[in-house]
């Protein structure tokens, strides 16, 4: 798929977005707003019944007369988006697979147009962060559609991630970016090499703190490889080359084995450190995927 493709079926997001964003951000209130605390709005003259607890004492004093705090909940959600930019994300679909004319890539900035054109709409603020082997952009949390455009159409524009993967990094520096309980959502295919080593701790301290939802890019080529022969194959993250004998079964065996097992590492991984999962194939429509997900956790 190429940019201005790519391009234009985002910019229809915001029509798909305006009918989603309650099931989508709905359900997760609860979650990220869960021993949230409340935050002081005003202070009024003490009425009979009113809670002596809430009294404000120099409040008080100062006017001569008893006042009570009241306070407000705050509603308003920050929805941060990770999304992964290394070379590995850019890999998958056509021409091995022509049924699926995108490839993860494409497919995480799908999904990263739909949450945050769906928080728009919901009236939230909206931050990113891009990495490969280093964190190359960071978008601080605001509210409006040139916001949201400049974001998705930086990502557009990515045409090739750099080698390595510095997803420890960078979900240690949303944890420092954002000092109040967000909804974080980490798009990758979490395939990280030396460069992210420790994102699996990265990942656990930033759950403690956040809502996290991880969104693992997967390819229906991971578990069903085709026998086409010998096939020229290069690991986007080291760049070693080698041809892959897909006629014999024991190589498309262990093809699929070496990504269930990732697969399992990955669940593990996530619920040791209690973010939720989603798994999101290229063959996936990401709308429905994303809405099917996002009313479960309601």
């Amino acid at each position: 798929m190429d940019r201005r493709e790519l391009l234009r079926k985002i910019t229809s997001f915001p029509i798909t977005a305006s009918g989603l964003a309650e099931d989508l951000l709905a359900g997760d209130y609860r979650s990220v707003f869960k021993g949230q605390g409340i935050e002081f709005d005003e202070a009024r003259r003490y009425e009979i019944g009113d809670d002596v607890r809430s009294i404000d004492w120099n409040a008080s004093a100062r006017f001569g007369t008893p006042y009570v705090k009241m306070y407000r909940e705050e509603r308003e959600l920050t929805v941060f988006i990770i999304l992964d930019t290394s070379a590995s994300l850019h890999t998958g679909g056509a021409p091995m697979n022509r049924a699926v004319p995108m490839n993860r890539f494409e497919q995480g900035c799908f999904a990263a147009a739909l949450l945050a054109f769906s928080a728009e709409e919901a009236g939230q603020r909206v931050g990113a962060l891009f990495f490969d082997r280093e964190i190359t952009r960071i978008f601080p949390p605001k509210k409006g559609r040139r916001h949201i455009l400049g974001i998705l159409g930086t990502a557009v524009a990515i045409q090739a991630g750099g080698r390595g993967s510095a997803l420890g990094a960078a979900l240690a520096g949303a944890g420092r970016l954002l000092k109040r309980r967000s909804l974080v959502v980490v798009i990758s295919d979490f395939f990280a090499n030396a460069a992210g080593a420790g994102w699996e701790e990265e990942l656990g301290d930033l759950a403690r703190k956040h809502d996290v939802i991880a969104v693992n890019i997967t390819d229906p080529l991971d578990t069903d490889f085709p026998d086409v022969g010998f096939v020229p194959m290069e690991d986007p993250e080291t760049g070693v080359k080698f041809h892959g004998a897909s006629g014999f079964p024991s190589f498309r065996s262990a093809w699929s084995r070496w990504h269930e097992d990732r697969a399992k590492y990955w669940d593990g991984v996530c619920r040791r450190a209690g973010a939720a999962r989603l798994s999101l194939s290229l063959a996936d429509d990401a709308p429905a995927v994303l809405v099917r997900f996002f009313r479960g956790r309601a």
